[in-house]
């Protein structure tokens, strides 16, 4: 018995389907989801989110969200998600060289954080495109 799955964003709504289980990154760790789930609102951090659909394994990078769970829907309102499909490597290992750089030269609190999460965001997006030709069970 699937369950209703709805990934949007601002700009788009990312995926609309049946899925089978859904593993999210929460502030609480990572979370899985399958059909009949107690209710539950969730924060979602940065990191990889996967779905699972007739057996197959479908990996996200997602920068951070809400997570809306009920018996038979999960709703992620999410503030960027991109399928590992999408992830342009090369760019996000730039991306990723660039927010080192930041970090390196950061002077305030404030500067600092901004680049740590820049680069937990570059560092999920790699992780999740390098999985774009894995598919595990």
């Amino acid at each position: 018995m699937p369950m209703h799955l709805e990934i949007v964003t601002a700009e788009r709504v990312v995926l609309s389907e049946e899925v089978d289980q859904v593993n999210a990154p929460t502030r609480d760790g990572r979370v899985g989801i399958l059909p009949r789930h107690e209710p539950l609102m969730t924060i979602l951090q940065p990191g990889e989110l996967t779905i699972i659909k007739g057996g197959e394994r479908v990996p996200f990078a997602v920068s951070g969200g809400f997570m809306e769970v009920l018996s038979s829907r999960v709703t992620i309102l999410a503030d960027t998600v991109e399928r590992a499909d999408e992830i342009d490597e090369e760019r996000a290992l730039r991306s990723r060289v660039v927010a080192e750089e930041r970090l390196k030269i950061a002077q305030t609190d404030r500067d600092m954080a901004i680049a740590e999460a820049k680069l937990r965001k570059e560092l999920v997006r790699l992780r999740v495109a390098q999985m774009k030709n894995i598919r595990r069970p």
